[in-house]
């Protein structure tokens, strides 16, 4: 037994982790305290380990072997375990569009089963920084454009993820633009940030996340790593969180004295600029060593708390399994969305003598961003065209990347479309070559220096670099490529059988979408995306409804410039700021298509319960599924407001014919204003509205 397993005992028995924490903190020396404030490489050997690929190796910080404090073992996971060759499940944005709780919670489970699997204690998975707009690259590590929506998501995700690792919800906070992220002030008012692009991080919060990841940019002129009212006042004073903050990758912090006071924990992922500034900054009296114990304190706190992590590895079998397999192939059917159907689909395989597959997408691998969600081994991926030829094993299947020739004689065209890594995701460059050079430590460095010779041969080499982070960034057009929409001119003009399958992570702007029959969001769908499109065409239920609203054209949406020095966010975006300038969505936020069709009828909102009541009908002919959605609105309201916001929701599948009553909780805290540090909730009538959609909904 060490130090830590016994206090991990008394714990589990029901001791208070923070006491024991601070007696376990008291038995280290200063050296052993400096050390738990930053990751366990040095940066020089580190950033060399990185060489090989992100995904090479766990990340490990806070390890005090002498005591046996276990300290994290970092991997990343938006998608999958970025570890081996583990399960790509469809991407975050793909998952928010399933409006589905309780499969995302599987989803988690199966992510953080693998991730303890492959030695990681402890996972950033939770990305969930809300999409102001749909350009930002990272938008497919999201769940969607809506504080109540995506809180519910991240919250489920956060509960699967931790029956195996701690997870960290992420970027803290206002992080919505790639290319920009490294230099950017963001200025948001009391308003917008605590009523808009905070309540998500404070429900996650609620649910007991272990840890919070610091964003890069600044917000309100301060850098978030070092920024005491996100890391202090709020997340801890305000909210009464109970865990670890963490920066952003190497350049998460840039005065290493002032974020020790400020409330972060653990500088990532290397012995970096607080290993070379804090020893001194403590001989000098800059920084207390009161606050260098809380900092360790809080982080052993929620290492005893969620001690089971380090003593339960489930075995290596369950990576890529067969169980989780089937729930990556459920997660991209249930999660694509119907936008068009003028009664093409479903079709019966076996009644399709010719399919025609069209467009360049449609035989690759595309899974998405290859940033730090990149899940590597990509063999166990089915392509769209891989799945579709499966599907249809007694038809002529044939493709070609341009030529629509076989459309005017297919009784079926599928023609795939959209983006790929290359034209959105994780981006570094421009401002992030000249800021790492101001917090670089000296290669020399007696501590986080390079030791190794051979290190510094690999280094000058630039051996087993594979730039994975070099591509995507910002969109610049919501629109697809010009030729993308040629082929899907060329396509409607040969046949009138058309479905287009879109490959992206959020919105696309479609001013071709009534020239076609038919038309799906597939998302980045994870290894079975190319299986569940096939699916889908075939009669499996496109479970899916937009997280987002689509324009009818870009500048209906709010101001976006990636590459901005300074930006402010107010209190609308998507849906909201359409709706406040009276200008309708071409797809609106909840929107998306059944093979079936349902109604609702009973409805009522019982505000001591906090719920709404309603009875579902499946007024079709198919088993199928419905998100219904209650929105709430003050229209007599003294301040500026979205003209309803979304304050519950539920997915229900039924059989045709059936009916059932639902029971839809209410987040009617989503309707209060912030104002002079406080919750105020008007005095005012509160309305509340039904719908399968935001343009669609009826008063109650």
């Amino acid at each position: 037994m060490t130090e830590f397993s016994e206090a991990a005992q008394r714990v589990s028995d029901g001791a208070d982790h923070h006491a024991e924490a601070a007696a376990l903190v008291a038995m280290m020396t200063l050296e052993e305290k400096l050390s738990c404030l930053d990751g366990d490489l040095g940066y020089w050997s580190g950033i060399t380990a990185m060489m090989t690929g992100y995904g090479s190796r766990p990340w490990p910080a806070a390890q005090v072997e002498r005591l046996g404090v276990p300290g994290i073992d970092f991997a990343d996971g938006p998608r999958g375990c970025v570890l081996g060759s583990s399960t790509a499940f469809p991407a975050s944005m793909a998952r928010g569009a399933s409006f589905d709780p309780e499969l995302e919670e599987l989803v988690g489970e199966a992510i953080g089963s693998e991730l303890r699997a492959n030695g990681a204690t402890y996972t950033g998975a939770v990305c969930m920084n809300l999409l102001r707009h749909p350009a930002w690259g990272r938008a497919q590590e999201t769940y969607g454009e809506d504080p109540h929506h995506v809180g519910e998501l991240a919250a489920a995700f956060t509960r699967g993820l931790q029956k195996h690792v701690m997870a960290c919800m992420k970027h803290f906070a206002l992080n919505s633009i790639e290319n920009a992220r490294f230099k950017v002030n963001v200025t948001a008012d009391e308003r917008a940030l605590h009523e808009v692009y905070l309540p998500h991080f404070k429900r996650v919060a609620n649910e007991g996340v272990a840890s919070v990841m610091s964003a890069y940019n600044q917000l309100n002129g301060e850098w978030c790593g070092e920024n005491h009212t996100l890391l202090t006042s709020i997340l801890r004073d305000d909210w009464g969180w109970d865990g670890f903050v963490i920066t952003d990758f190497i350049l998460g912090l840039r005065d290493p004295v002032k974020s020790v006071g400020a409330g972060l924990n653990i500088e990532m992922p290397f012995g970096q600029q607080r290993a070379v500034a804090l020893p001194d900054a403590v001989e000098a009296g800059e920084v207390s060593v009161a606050d260098i114990d809380a900092r360790v304190t809080e982080s052993v706190a929620t290492f005893l708390r969620f001690s089971y992590v380090y003593d339960n590895a489930p075995p290596m079998s369950v990576v890529a399994s067969v169980e989780h397999q089937a729930l990556n192939r459920r997660a991209a059917v249930e999660s694509t969305v119907l936008i068009r159907n003028e009664g093409l689909l479903p079709v019966e395989p076996d009644s399709v003598p010719h399919v025609a597959v069209l467009g360049w997408l449609a035989n690759e691998v595309n899974l998405g961003d290859g940033g730090s969600s990149n899940v590597t081994d990509t063999t166990k991926a089915v392509t769209p065209l891989a799945g579709i030829t499966a599907k249809f094993t007694n038809s002529i299947v044939t493709h070609d990347d341009t030529d629509t020739t076989a459309a005017a004689n297919a009784d079926l065209v599928v023609v795939v479309v959209g983006y790929t890594k290359h034209d959105e995701g994780e981006y570094i460059g421009g401002a992030f070559g000249e800021e790492i050079a101001k917090v670089m430590p000296p290669m020399d460095h007696p501590t986080v220096g390079l030791t190794d010779p051979e290190d510094a041969k690999k280094l000058s080499a630039g051996s087993g670099a594979d730039n994975e982070f070099v591509e995507g960034g910002d969109r610049d057009s919501l629109r697809l490529r010009p030729e993308d929409e040629d082929l899907i001119a060329a396509a409607s003009a040969a046949s009138d059988n058309v479905v287009v399958a879109i490959v992206a992570g959020s919105a696309v702007v479609t001013p071709w979408l009534e020239s076609v029959s038919a038309a799906l969001v597939c998302w980045y769908g994870g290894f079975e995306g190319g299986t569940a499109l096939g699916d889908v065409l075939c009669g499996a239920e496109p479970g899916g409804r937009l997280p987002f609203a689509v324009p009818t054209a870009p500048d209906h949406l709010v101001h976006f410039d990636k590459d901005a020095d300074a930006e402010t966010y107010g209190l609308l975006h998507g849906q909201w700021f359409l709706d406040a300038n009276d200008t309708p969505a071409h797809l609106p936020f909840g929107f998306g298509l059944s093979y079936s069709s349902f109604a609702w009828s009973d409805a009522s909102v019982d505000l001591t319960t906090a719920t709404a009541s309603v009875t579902l009908t499946n007024t079709g002919e198919r088993r199928g599924s419905t998100v219904v959605q209650v929105y709430g609105s003050v229209p007599d309201s003294a301040y500026e407001r979205p003209a309803k916001r979304l304050v519950g929701f539920q997915k229900v599948w039924l059989a045709p014919g059936e009916s059932t009553p639902a029971s839809v909780s209410l987040n009617l805290a989503a309707l209060d204003i912030r104002s002079n540090g406080t919750w105020v909730t008007e005095d005012a009538n509160v309305v509340f509205s039904i719908g399968f959609d935001a343009a669609s909904t009826t008063v109650v």
